[in-house]
């Protein structure tokens, strides 16, 4: 989806409500029963032959992509979860299970990952359809995405450690192509997402589920993905957000033209995203706290009848963290979710729901909380890298007002001396080492211009050129480039590695 604000007020403001049937398959009275077991599970528990992709095959709609990092979404399967890529050498490694049908092997990713970076490489699709995410594209409304920091952000889920997939922008994963059994040109099918109510953003797009086969908008109703987001793209909305939402391009949907007031969003540290489409006539949003609860229905009734949503003309690509068209200037925190074929049974997405309150997920959602730390500086401002979290090689490394979302604030002192963030080095232009020198963000590379000292008087001396890292003047407003300039013991040169 692109973020373009919409033409006129008047279709704005207009919600037609439709009643529509429920359809109903043989195997709902065995979900009664395995949702009645799975409310007494306890909350570190995972009962075999009950997790989300068994309970939607029982009701007819099997999953055909199931992504997680924390987790099996199969009872049986055994397989990777995600692939790890170390900074340091280029070296992967796949993260599996602890047992069958279980939670992450989270200590695997450590060893693998000890005293520099990794980022995840790829999401292994848990189904047959071997429908895995790997980072996106460049597409027509951005430049290619990178892995997400795979240590940025880690959780508790089935009493076990676990990683999540923290989107900031520059990051996003796609199934670039028609994906094997995902809905095409107006199949129905459903989708659900485990992720962060408080990790948020307006712009475009932190999305999961049916997308364009190539990165580009190619029309309304090309799209079929679940989204949460402050994004009040058909105003008026309710409250501040953020709003489980339908992103079938061109416009993120509350309800059948847009708005919907009766959606009161979700806000909770762990937040259950769901969406059903028939891909005809009658599309569905539902959203719930993935730690304890049912989910609320915010929309059941029409789809949008603004031009080429009934029916839908979805393409069958799979996107995480972007928009259709690549759009990837949003964030989000992504821990599970699944896409499936046909239209699910309100019983079945009860009984996923209560299957996900088992889990036990807990931990904050908004911060990152891997070995990284802030550097803070004069004024108390942060070592920042301009550009908003998305730095290639040469970006300028700067002082910003401090947030704790920003992955570009959080640094990584490693055993080499070296300071990294989003995958790259604090770095001395050029290898310089006059004074006055700009440092920049780069490739780690091991050069002396990439080596930092913490000394006792709170600077941070770079050995090679003897200089110090350095606030020209002092100056602590929003965007000073920083430099290296001879060691003087000055307040303009006291940086706190938090």
């Amino acid at each position: 989806m692109r973020n373009t604000p919409p033409s006129t007020a008047a279709a704005v403001g207009r919600i037609l409500r439709r009643s529509w049937r429920r359809t109903l398959v043989s195997a709902v009275a065995t979900l009664g029963l395995v949702l009645g077991a799975l409310v007494g599970l306890s909350g570190t528990s995972q009962a075999a032959g009950s997790l989300p992709c068994d309970i939607y095959a029982a009701a007819g709609t099997p999953c055909v992509a199931a992504h997680s990092t924390v987790r099996a979404l199969f009872s049986s399967y055994n397989g990777p979860l995600y692939q790890v890529t170390r900074a340091s050498d280029g070296g992967t490694a796949d993260i599996g299970l602890l047992a069958t049908g279980g939670y992450a092997n989270a200590g695997a990713q450590d060893a693998f990952c000890a005293n520099t970076t990794c980022r995840i490489s790829r999401i292994y699709d848990q189904s047959s359809r071997h429908n895995d995410l790997t980072p996106g594209p460049a597409g027509g409304a951005g430049s290619a995405d990178r892995g997400a920091d795979a240590s940025e952000i880690a959780v508790s889920a089935g009493g076990h450690k676990a990683y999540g997939i923290w989107i900031s922008p520059g990051v996003g994963y796609r199934y670039t192509g028609v994906a094997s059994g995902v809905a095409v040109n107006g199949q129905a099918e459903g989708a659900y997402m485990v992720a962060s109510g408080t990790h948020v953003g307006s712009d475009c797009c932190f999305d999961y589920g049916n997308a364009e086969s190539t990165p580009n908008d190619t029309g309304n109703g090309h799209m079929d993905a679940v989204s949460i987001a402050t994004t009040c793209y058909f105003a008026p909305c309710s409250g501040s957000g953020p709003w489980v939402e339908a992103d079938m391009e061109n416009g993120m949907f509350q309800g059948n033209n847009g708005s919907n007031t009766a959606n009161a969003g979700n806000s909770s540290a762990f937040v259950t995203a769901v969406l059903k489409d028939n891909g005809q006539t009658t599309y569905a949003l539902k959203g719930g706290n993935s730690q304890s609860g049912a989910l609320s229905t915010w929309w059941n009734g029409a789809l949008p009848t603004r031009g080429g949503y009934q029916p839908m003309h979805q393409e069958g690509g799979i996107i995480l963290g972007i928009g259709g068209d690549n759009s990837n200037r949003n964030m989000g925190t992504f821990f599970e979710g699944v896409m499936v074929s046909g239209f699910p049974t309100d019983a079945a997405e009860n009984a996923v729901q209560a299957n996900i309150v088992s889990v036990g997920y807990s931990g904050e959602t908004n911060v990152p909380n891997g070995p990284q730390g802030t550097i803070t500086g004069p004024g108390n401002q942060c070592v920042d890298v301009a550009a908003d979290d998305t730095g290639v090689n040469g970006t300028g490394v700067q002082l910003w007002n401090c947030q704790s979302y920003a992955e570009d604030q959080h640094w990584t002192h490693n055993s080499n001396g070296s300071l990294t963030t989003i995958g790259r080095c604090l770095d001395i232009n050029g290898n310089g080492t006059a004074n006055g020198t700009q440092v920049e963000l780069w490739d780690c590379n091991g050069v002396g211009g990439q080596k930092w000292v913490q000394q006792a008087d709170g600077s941070l001396l770079n050995p090679q050129s003897g200089r110090c890292l350095d606030d020209p003047n002092g100056t602590t407003a929003n965007g000073t480039q920083l430099r290296i300039w001879d060691c003087n013991g000055s307040a303009a040169q006291k940086f706190a590695l938090g």
